[in-house]
């Protein structure tokens, strides 16, 4: 199984790509820094500068409907911003 799971592409992802050249990822729980470092460069052909990584916690809502209290939750996940070298770059929209 990849450490990789879904590039993210939002607004504040996408200037981070054109601003700053870092790219952001959903990744395995259990991957550390060294590993999506690898994970990158091997799928994309490129040189990585830096990797961060941030973990999300479960987030639990409820809401009041006519039907009662209705309750759910998100996943948690966990998403690396990864910035590559000058001149290097990924394109998402390549394989569409």
């Amino acid at each position: 199984m990849s450490i990789l799971i879904k590039p993210i592409i939002t607004e504040k992802a996408t200037d981070q790509s054109e601003l700053n050249n870092c790219f952001t990822f959903v990744v395995k729980k259990s991957a550390n820094k060294i590993e999506v470092k690898q994970a990158v460069e091997s799928a994309y052909g490129v040189s990585v500068e830096a990797v961060r990584t941030m973990t999300y916690p479960v987030k639990r809502k409820s809401k009041f409907t006519k039907k009662g209290v209705v309750s759910g939750k998100t996943g948690a996940y966990k998403k690396a911003i990864v910035q590559l070298k000058e001149g290097d770059s990924i394109d998402f929209y390549s394989n569409i």
